[in-house]
């Protein structure tokens, strides 16, 4: 009778054992300054991988813990290459019919600094769920300051 008690509570014991704990990443902050004359493209490519968390060594694609919140300040002098300020679109659609809508990159930089640099980053991350999740550690500022000096360096 004890040798069959203790036959069932094995399996029970040897699940437990192997068991891994999943620690907490620890997520840091950075920094970026836009005015170092670097292309938008090239700027969101590096910002995209940070808010994975790609750059961390336990990196894992379905889980939305290890990435990074960045910060990025003097949105208000981004860099495009080219005549991209005034060739480049971004286009939304209302809803009703016939409503397309245009705006190039200069009108779209103008109305809300940071709108280009922000869309640049949405088209690098994976297109499902976790991508709002990734998109909300991006704070992106016009100038030199930001509401984040106590954790970000």
């Amino acid at each position: 009778m004890l040798r069959h008690a203790l036959q069932r509570a094995a399996p029970a014991a040897a699940a437990a054992a192997r068991r891994t704990y999943l620690a907490q990443p620890k997520q840091r902050w950075h920094l970026i300054d836009a005015s170092q004359g670097v292309s938008v493209g090239r700027l969101a490519a590096a910002i995209a991988p940070v808010l994975r968390g790609k750059h961390k060594p336990g990196f894992e694609p379905h889980r939305h813990e290890h990435g990074d919140n960045v910060v990025v300040v003097n949105a208000d002098r981004l860099v495009f290459t080219g005549k991209k300020w005034k060739q480049k679109l971004y286009r939304h659609h209302t809803g009703f019919m016939g409503g397309l809508k245009e705006r190039t990159a200069a009108d779209l930089q103008r109305r809300k600094p940071g709108e280009v640099l922000r869309r640049a980053v949405l088209g690098m991350l994976p297109k499902n769920k976790l991508r709002t999740i990734f998109i909300r550690r991006l704070w992106i500022y016009p100038g030199p300051e930001h509401p984040h000096t106590n954790v970000a360096p």
